[in-house]
């Protein structure tokens, strides 16, 4: 993403290990929900405004009302910006780090810490947010008491819905250019195999009004495949996806090159047009970075609107360039590892994947000084926005499919006897059509988040928030009132029960296995300071 360096509006104290967390999830707790309005494209980004009552500590909330930049004295020195109370952020509905955490646990390793983002851990479980009918978004509010041993600190959740995905009748045409790594590095049954087992499944299932072509590359990119439409040539399509056999290295650069390329050659009008690249992502031959592979392709991108859907594979996965590279190409990113897996984002996942209902939408969330002391965002480090760029529709978001849901989850202290308005939520986003800009907005009271979260009402919201510390633990952070890794295995196993979700029970597998691979350790956080932290 572009300009998605975080303009920080107040002085950041010591590191505080709150958080907040932005996923792809839903929400069960209680919403406000306001109608969607046009905005203009440099409007003021929304203030935390109090709707009640709100117990008042002085000092913080007067701070918020200083120059942001702090204030110079007549000796020359500059005193302490006020704490920063907005949290902003480009959407993201990726799910590619979780999968990958499983497969490396799986094969008994601790996935890197560089590899671990938590709004994607999130993103990976459903949620059960209400919907709105047509395009755009709802969004829900709610929270609970988490603990912890340096105070106490309640969970915020911020949940995003699009419609429902239509049935595959509904949908429109699909236009699927797929780029396929074959190289020496993508052969064997997991990567190479299991890309071709996904595309047959795909084949078989698509539509005859559909349409693909097929680019593969190692050295160098080779149209396998035209645009062709499915009707009466499935066996053709079938026969060119047989015939993919591993090459030698591995050319990134020239496989989306020639994949842009088909695809604005095959390129249909009213259909949904996608580039799908299948890799490892282990690129090691030409252009190996992934703004210099998509400067080559810009025009293609932002001429005929063409996104970029990355499904990543293999036990060696080059997770950093793939998430660059759908970020950057305003696509997104999954992980599989298995047919199971593979059936889930080519058959029953296609329409969110493929169909968009928002672009370049971003999420801002303005906390109350006044009852708010602390807070901070877990995750989404790449995908921060300045505030002032909330509203600056130049500036790039998240593109956004029907089906899909985001979460922002926060770590948030109250200030002592706070009561009243705690922080307002609002999404921003351009219809794919015709680009105009819409809003929708929703907010939290203190008391709407003051129930326990562990046996509380809302299984959902547990689910959340032991996928959060999951993947708080696995990359060494320090959340306030985290449980250890045995304990969040136990909890994720009581909640697979309580909601008959499998993937629940995979996910308090994949705890159990880190606890092991951790030697059962345990961490714990504290924080000081004001405002939105680092």
């Amino acid at each position: 993403m572009e300009r998605r360096t975080r303009m920080y509006r107040g002085a950041v104290g010591l590191l505080l290990a709150g958080g907040v967390l932005l996923t792809g999830c839903s929400a069960e707790g209680t919403a406000h929900d306001t109608s969607a309005v046009e905005g203009d494209k440099r409007a003021p980004a929304p203030a935390p405004a109090a709707t009640g009552g709100a117990a008042s500590t002085g000092g913080a909330a007067a701070d918020a009302a200083k120059p942001a930049d702090g204030a110079e004295k007549s000796d020359g020195l500059r005193e302490a910006a006020p704490p920063d109370y907005l949290s902003t952020f480009a959407l993201d509905v990726d799910t590619a780090s979780y999968g990958y955490a499983r497969r490396t646990l799986g094969d008994g390793r601790l996935p890197g810490p560089e590899t671990v983002r938590p709004e994607e851990f999130v993103n990976s479980f459903r949620q059960g947010y209400h919907r709105p009918e047509g395009n755009g978004f709802t969004v829900s509010v709610d929270g609970a008491r988490a603990g912890g041993e340096d105070g106490d600190w309640s969970l915020v959740r911020v949940g995003l819905a699009t419609k429902a995905a239509p049935s595959s009748a509904e949908r429109p045409p699909a236009a699927l250019t797929f780029v396929v790594d074959i190289s020496g590095s993508m052969a064997s049954p997991d990567r190479l195999g299991l890309v071709k087992t996904s595309l047959g499944i795909l084949t078989d299932e698509l539509r005859d009004d559909d349409s693909v072509s097929l680019v593969t590359f190692s050295d160098e990119a080779e149209t396998v495949l035209p645009m062709t439409r499915l009707r009466d040539h499935r066996g053709k399509i079938h026969d060119a996806v047989d015939s993919m056999e591993p090459a030698d290295s591995t050319n990134v650069a020239a496989g989306v090159r020639r994949g842009y390329e088909v695809a604005v050659e095959g390129h249909r009008k009213g259909a949904n047009n996608r580039v799908v690249l299948l890799s490892d992502a282990l690129a090691n031959t030409g252009e190996t970075d992934a703004d210099a592979i998509l400067e080559r392709i810009d025009s293609a991108r932002r001429d005929y609107g063409i996104t970029l859907f990355g499904v990543g594979v293999g036990s060696d996965y080059g997770d950093a360039l793939m998430e660059r590279l759908t970020n950057k190409g305003d696509g997104h990113t999954t992980y599989i590892a298995d047919e199971e897996q593979a059936r889930k984002v080519f058959v029953d996942q296609l329409p969110a994947h493929i169909e968009l209902t928002a672009r370049d939408a971003k999420a801002q969330v303005a906390f109350d000084p006044k009852t708010v002391e602390k807070f901070k965002l877990i995750g989404y480090e790449d995908r921060k926005v300045a505030d002032d760029d909330f509203r600056n529709d130049s500036v790039d978001g998240g593109e956004i499919g029907p089906g899909h849901t985001v979460t922002a989850l926060y770590a948030v202290r109250l200030r002592d006897g706070a009561s009243g308005h705690v922080a307002t939520a609002t999404v921003r986003w351009l219809d794919p059509k015709s680009r105009s800009a819409h809003e929708r907005t929703g907010s939290v009271e203190t008391g709407e988040i003051d129930g326990r979260l562990w046996g509380g009402s809302s299984t959902r919201l547990q689910v959340t928030a032991v996928a959060a510390y999951f993947a708080d633990n696995l990359r060494g952070g320090e959340l306030p009132g985290a449980p250890g890794l045995g304990e969040l295995a136990t909890r994720a196993d009581e909640l697979a029960r309580k909601t008959e979700d499998d993937s629940v029970a995979k996910l308090a597998t994949a705890i159990g296995r880190a606890d092991r691979l951790k030697g059962g350790r345990t961490d714990t956080g504290t924080g000081v300071a004001e405002g939105e932290m680092d």
